[in-house]
C-alpha cells in the first residue's frame, strides 16, 4: 500500500477535531494535515444539531455543577465552567473577525439560561445559589425571581396552566447562547480544507500502530469499496467521540489500560408549533431525577437550526451497548479488555441507582414521558410534540483505589507519555469547552514549541492564562467584547 505522510492526523469529523484543526492551523500554518470520518459528512454524531441540545455550557443555570449542601455552596465548578465558555467565545469572535468563520448567526444565537425549580426546599436553594453567584464577574446579569408573574415575563410556557400556590423560583442570566454546533464544525473545517488542510469522508480508520520510527502507522479503509491504504503521522488525535475508546485502545499506549465505557443514549421532544415556538426564548435547565447522569438533567430548550426556530425538552436518557449512532451492538463487549472489566464491574456494583433509572427510562411509556414535560411546560399536549433520538454518549469508567472502578461523567484527554498521540473520552459540557480543552492539549503535547506559540495564542484568545473572575473589570471588558462581535448579549 502506498504510504503519505503529515504531520498531523485527526480522526472523526466532529467539534473536537475541528477546533483543534483550526489551532493548529494558526500557530504551525506549515503543518500538513490529514482528517478522517467514517460518514458521508463532518459533524455528523456527537457534533450534529439534533444530537445535542446546543446549550454552551457556561455555569449559568445547570445546577448539577453546584449541588444543594448543608453549609455555604461551593461556587468553583460554576466559575471554572464559566471561565472555559469565556475561552472558547473569544477564539470564535477572533475567527469572526478575520473572516475565517461566517456571519456568527449561521451557528449562534442569544437564548437567555435559566433555571426552574419547584417545592419550597429547592425554591430555597435556588436563592443561596443566586446569592452565590450574583455578585461575581462572570454573572453579571444573572436575576432571581419567586413569583409566577415574573417568571411568566421570562418564560410564560413554565407558568400557564400550573397549579396556584405552588412554590416555584427561577434564575435568568441573558449572556447565555443556543450554538449549532454541527454548523460550527462545518465552517471550521471548511476553512481549514481552504488553507490546504485534507479531508477524507467515508473513509474508516482501522487500526492506529507506533512504527519503529516513533511516526505513527494510521490503516484506513474506504467504506465504500474497503479499498485499504494508509498513511503516517507525527501525531495523532482521536476525536472520534463514542468511536475514540476502540481506536486508543488499538494504539496499545500504557495510558489507555484500564478505561472503560458505559454508553447513554438518549430521546427529546421536539416542536415547531409556531404559537409555542413564539413563546419560549431561552434555555431553563432543572434538577435531574435522583440516580440520573448529569447529561440527564432536564430542560427546555430554545433552537435555532438552519435557520429553523423549534423548542427541544428532554433527555429521556437510556441504554444501548452502541458508542455511536451509527455503529455496531458490539461496542460495548468489544471494548472489554482484562485491564477494565474489573473497575467496570465495580461501576456497576456502586451504581445501582444510575442503572435503576435508566431501566426506568427505558421501560417509561409516552404518557409518563409527557407527564416530565408537563412539569415544565404544564399545558403540553402529546399532538404538538414528537419524539427524537438524540447522539449516544459514553461516560468514562477509570480505575480507582479505594473503590476499584469510578464513572467519571464530563471529558478526559488521553495522552502518551511524548505527546505524540492524544484522544478525548466522555461527554458534556465537550463541544462548549472544546477551545479550553484543545489548548491544554497543545501545552501538554507539544511543551517544547508551546512558549513560541503562546503569543499567538494570545491573539486569538486575549485572557489564556488569566482567571476572569478574579478581575472584574476584564471580565466586563472580555465579554462586552466578544458579545459585540458575536451579536449577542454580554
Amino acid at each position: 500500500m502506498a504510504t503519505s505522510s503529515y504531520d498531523v492526523v485527526l480522526v472523526g469529523g466532529g467539534i473536537m477535531s475541528a477546533t483543534l484543526g483550526a489551532l493548529i492551523q494558526r500557530v504551525q500554518p506549515d503543518w500538513s494535515i490529514r482528517i478522517f470520518e467514517v460518514l458521508g459528512g463532518v459533524a455528523r454524531e456527537s457534533s450534529n444539531p439534533w444530537n445535542n441540545a446546543g446549550t454552551g455550557h457556561s455555569g449559568l443555570c445547570e445546577l448539577n455543577y453546584m449541588p444543594d449542601s448543608d453549609g455555604p455552596l461551593d461556587p468553583s465548578k460554576p466559575i471554572h465552567v464559566n471561565e472555559q465558555a469565556q475561552l472558547s467565545r473569544q477564539f470564535w469572535a477572533s475567527l469572526v473577525r478575520s473572516g475565517s468563520l461566517p456571519d456568527p448567526s449561521v451557528f449562534l444565537h442569544s437564548a437567555p439560561h435559566m433555571s426552574f425549580v419547584r417545592g419550597k426546599d429547592n425554591v430555597d436553594y435556588l436563592r443561596r445559589r443566586y446569592e452565590t453567584l450574583k455578585d461575581l464577574p462572570l454573572f453579571a446579569g444573572i436575576e432571581f425571581a419567586d413569583t409566577p408573574e415574573k417568571i411568566a415575563e421570562w418564560a410564560p410556557l413554565l407558568i400557564e396552566g400550573r397549579a396556584p400556590r405552588q412554590y416555584v423560583a427561577a434564575t435568568r442570566s441573558p449572556a447565555g447562547m443556543d450554538v449549532n454546533f454541527g454548523a460550527l464544525t462545518k465552517a471550521l473545517f471548511e476553512d481549514q480544507i481552504a488553507h490546504g488542510a485534507v479531508l477524507s469522508l467515508n473513509t474508516r480508520v482501522s487500526g492506529i500502530k507506533r512504527r519503529k520510527d516513533g511516526l505513527w502507522r494510521v490503516k484506513v479503509r474506504h467504506v465504500v469499496g474497503q479499498t485499504p491504504y494508509q498513511v503516517t503521522a507525527r501525531f495523532v488525535f482521536v476525536g472520534a467521540g463514542g468511536g475514540a475508546l476502540h481506536l486508543l485502545q488499538r494504539t496499545h499506549i500504557p495510558e489507555i489500560k484500564g478505561y472503560g465505557g458505559f454508553p447513554v443514549s438518549g430521546k427529546f421532544f421536539r416542536t415547531t408549533d409556531p404559537a409555542l415556538v413564539a413563546q419560549h426564548t431561552t434555555k431553563v435547565y432543572g434538577k435531574a431525577a435522583v440516580g440520573a447522569p448529569p447529561m440527564s438533567v432536564p430542560h427546555l430548550d430554545r433552537r435555532v437550526v438552519d435557520g429553523q426556530p423549534s423548542l427541544l425538552f428532554g433527555p429521556y436518557a437510556g441504554f444501548s451497548p452502541k458508542f455511536l449512532k451509527n455503529s455496531t451492538w458490539l461496542d460495548l463487549p468489544r471494548s472489554l479488555r482484562f485491564g477494565n472489566i474489573m473497575p467496570m464491574l465495580a461501576v456497576a456494583r456502586d451504581n445501582f441507582a444510575l442503572i435503576k433509572y435508566l431501566v426506568g427510562e427505558l421501560l417509561a411509556s409516552r404518557t409518563k414521558q409527557l407527564r416530565a414535560l408537563q412539569q415544565f411546560v404544564p399545558n403540553a399536549k402529546s399532538e404538538d410534540w414528537e419524539l427524537i433520538t438524540a447522539g449516544q454518549r459514553v461516560q468514562v469508567i477509570k480505575k480507582d483505589k479505594e473503590r476499584g472502578g469510578k464513572l467519571q461523567f464530563g471529558t478526559e484527554v488521553i495522552t502518551a507519555a511524548d505527546g505524540s498521540i492524544a484522544g478525548l473520552l466522555g461527554a458534556s459540557p465537550g463541544a462548549s469547552t472544546a477551545v479550553p480543552i484543545m489548548l491544554n492539549l497543545l501545552k501538554t503535547c507539544f511543551p517544547s514549541r508551546y512558549p513560541d506559540w503562546e503569543p499567538r495564542l494570545k491573539e486569538l484568545v486575549p485572557t489564556l492564562g488569566e482567571e476572569l473572575n478574579r478581575q472584574p473589570a476584564l471580565a466586563e471588558a472580555t465579554m462586552a467584547a466578544t458579545a459585540e462581535t458575536l451579536q449577542i448579549p454580554a
